[in-house]
């Protein structure tokens, strides 16, 4: 959709970051370290194994995106970004799942409507939800078809954003799909969201 103006929300746009991203991401990272210096001591003692390079990486996120890089890629879903995923991907455009501190978390390039990015998913949630494809509303809708899909989808787990329940701060609704438990984990915010799933890698 490039060209197309992004749809903002009618409310301030704060420049300031809101959400401490980058001391929580890298209280993770710390974990993560100390996690892999742990497993490579112990595959030391046995010189029959090799780490493959397990764990080698000093970040397990990637180089921050730019504005700009982030408002085209709000003008290919036509639509701006709610502002607690906006501001995580100018810490980090997208997180590792090696440390299994999380889903590894997409790239810009990668993150899609979940129609597009994992269609089979939707297909399967939103027939069980009673949506049908065909109807003029569906892609306009609270449809799992209709969300962005941020996370790769991992034994049957996915994250995704809802931006037809948006707050009054213009963040979107989060939800985590798991073939283990029934409908979708919601939560007020992508924020939320991986403040939770963060919250029980560190516990």
């Amino acid at each position: 959709m490039s060209g197309t103006a992004v749809k903002v929300p009618a409310m301030a746009i704060f420049n300031a970051p809101h959400y401490p991203w980058n001391d929580l991401l890298h209280t993770v990272n710390n974990a993560a370290q100390e996690y892999f210096a742990q497993y490579r001591a112990r595959l030391a003692q046995r010189p029959a194994q090799s780490d493959d390079g397990f764990g080698r990486a000093s970040w397990l996120g990637a180089t921050g995106a730019s504005e700009a890089e982030i408002v085209r890629h709000e003008e290919r879903l036509g639509m701006r970004l709610p502002p607690s995923y906006r501001e995580f991907l100018q810490v980090t455009n997208g997180w590792d799942e090696y440390s299994h501190s999380s889903l590894r978390l997409l790239t810009l390039a990668e993150v899609g409507w979940t129609r597009d990015v994992e269609p089979m998913i939707a297909q399967i949630w939103d027939g069980l939800d009673g949506a049908d494809p065909q109807d003029e509303w569906y892609l306009h809708q609270e449809s799992m078809s209709a969300s962005l899909c941020v996370s790769e989808e991992i034994e049957g787990q996915v994250w995704l954003l809802n931006p037809h329940v948006v707050g009054p701060d213009g963040e979107w609704e989060a939800w985590d799909f798991a073939s283990w438990h029934p409908g979708e984990v919601r939560y007020r915010s992508f924020w939320d969201l991986m403040e939770y799933q963060f919250g029980r890698y560190l516990a």
